[in-house]
């Protein structure tokens, strides 16, 4: 092992000495302390990097991270020297701060670990993705980037992000998630999501049910946030689709433009995202032009989103991870390969409505293959298979996750039918590693 390895797993084993609330169990996370003063404190401490460039700050049950990579990309496109923060993580930790489409070198990380630790120990109980939030702002200002796009990791009113005063707040797609923490109602869900919304920021919303809008205007209202909605503002009608990418007509109902565009990304809510994201760019005030816009979008990557790995017989990674997220998983199969079912590779953590996630997908399953991702809260495998007998669904267990991925390929190779992981993250990034390795001996 080389110095910098060394010394990278002792500035990640430092980071993870701290309380880190997405290891910890449901019980624990309901019960967290989650407030702001820890991290305006370490801000200020650290000379408040986060002001120091423009930010579009995003929150959502889902598409927030397909969203923030589209903008990225058309900042990108546009000139822009652009700072991404997501989470989590599908490889390597770096990833969850990236500048300019990279992530940040292993000796940049350590360097930054090195410099907030004084910081860090003046003040107590701070969290891993406190200190991880603060380390991607400090990377961002000594990169020199002028325009950074921030995800929220959990909610948003306390979300450790929520210490930025932004060009734009957007909110993606919300639905019943983390509802422990978030509340067991779509309206308190957007109640949270939308305390990103700061006084006379502007707001860019996607689709909504009516609960969740009408809990979005009336925040925007209170805080004079102009607010533009997807579905009315900006509108959308699809043109064509396949494998190699889709393209839509984008309307811009307020500025009277159309736009037509090429995504890469694959599914109808892909296309909800973009429109999302073109108007988080336009109502931003960043200067970007129709051009780069069109040229960002079509060069977007973003892993594990129906990422189809290989055509035939098709083997797809996907972050699907609730129900409504699974609703448009087997929107996007129907679509792409209507007459195909699939072994599904799946784990879930154990927060998660599974016997929902099981229903959005019945129709297509073959036969679900239950593992377990190496992850402090993901769920065993015999009660996944519970609710999978409840669920009238077929089921093997197979672990650990590379067993799974061999059991699923040799099934697949028998009747040609897809191998498709969902529904954790970690299962998924475990699947991913297993075959980008076997991928590389093939070749």
């Amino acid at each position: 092992m080389t110095d910098t390895q060394t010394a990278y797993n002792l500035a990640l084993d430092y980071l993870y000495s701290f309380v880190d609330y997405s290891l910890k169990h449901v019980s624990e996370l309901a019960k967290a302390d989650f407030n702001l003063d820890r991290m305006f404190a370490l801000m200020e401490s650290l000379g408040n990097p986060q002001t120091m460039y423009p930010i579009i700050h995003v929150a959502g049950t889902k598409g927030k991270g397909s969203t923030s990579a589209l903008c990225a990309s058309a900042l990108r496109a546009a000139g822009y020297s652009v700072g991404l923060y997501t989470s989590p993580h599908l490889e390597d930790y770096v990833e969850r701060i990236q500048v300019n489409g990279q992530p940040i070198a292993h000796d940049f990380l350590i360097e930054l670990v090195e410099e907030i630790k004084p910081h860090v120990a003046n003040i107590p109980k701070l969290t891993t993705f406190e200190i991880t939030t603060a380390l991607g702002f400090m990377a961002f200002a000594k990169s020199g980037v002028n325009a950074a796009v921030v995800e929220v990791g959990l909610g948003g009113r306390l979300d450790a992000t929520n210490v930025v005063t932004p060009n734009v707040a957007v909110i993606t797609s919300l639905s019943m998630d983390h509802t422990t923490v978030l509340g067991d109602t779509l309206a308190k869900i957007a109640g949270e999501k939308a305390g990103i919304i700061k006084e006379g920021v502007p707001v860019v919303a996607s689709p909504q049910k009516p609960e969740a809008l009408d809990v979005l205007e009336r925040i925007a209202r209170e805080k004079h946030a102009p607010l533009t909605l997807v579905g009315r503002d900006v509108t959308f009608e699809m043109l064509s689709s396949s494998l190699e990418g889709q393209s839509f007509r984008l309307n811009d109902n307020v500025e009277r433009l159309t736009l037509n565009v090429q995504l890469p990304l694959l599914g109808s809510h892909q296309v909800v995202n973009a429109a999302t994201a073109y108007a988080a760019l336009k109502a931003s005030r960043l200067t970007i032009s129709n051009a780069a816009l069109q040229k960002g979008f079509s060069r977007v990557k973003w892993r594990a989103r129906f990422e189809v790995a290989r055509r035939e017989p098709p083997l797809i990674f996907d972050s699907a991870h609730n129900d409504d997220s699974f609703a448009r998983l087997r929107e996007t199969l129907e679509a792409y390969f209507p007459s195909r079912r699939v072994y599904l590779i799946f784990g879930a953590s154990e927060d998660k409505n599974i016997p929902g996630m099981l229903r959005e997908m019945k129709p297509k399953i073959q036969k679900l293959i239950v593992t377990r991702a190496d992850h402090p809260r993901a769920l065993e495998v015999e009660k996944i298979q519970q609710l999978a007998d409840q669920a009238g669904v077929a089921h093997e267990a197979v672990a650990p996750v590379s067993s799974a991925l061999t059991r699923a390929l040799d099934l697949s190779a028998k009747d040609g039918s897809i191998v498709l992981s969902a529904g954790s993250m970690f299962v998924t990034a475990e699947v991913m590693r297993e075959w980008k390795k076997r991928d590389s001996i093939i070749r």
